[in-house]
């Protein structure tokens, strides 16, 4: 955890999510999973990514990892909302 997150203070109320049961939570604004939702579904697995050097500037790799976890992922959505751009 970085010194960002520690200063964050959550509103939760963790101390109340402890003592609640599975028959506590309020599941009546989710729908039921019947047969004529799975008879709609797909499986849709994600592609696999290519592995790749690449070389960026480095106040540019420092503000991606400065967003936290996850910014290669961020980093191909970018690039990716370019290609799109250019495509359409």
């Amino acid at each position: 955890m970085n010194a960002k997150n520690i200063k964050m203070q959550s509103a939760t109320d963790f101390i109340a999510l402890e003592k609640m049961t599975d028959q506590d939570i309020d599941f009546s604004d989710i729908p039921p999973l019947d047969k004529a939702f799975f008879a709609g579904a797909a499986l849709r697995l994600p592609r696999r990514k290519k592995s790749l050097s690449i070389r960026l500037d480095p106040d540019v790799l420092e503000w991606f990892k400065h967003q936290g976890k996850g910014y290669q992922t961020r980093i191909n959505a970018v690039l990716r909302m370019y290609m799109e751009a250019k495509i359409h």
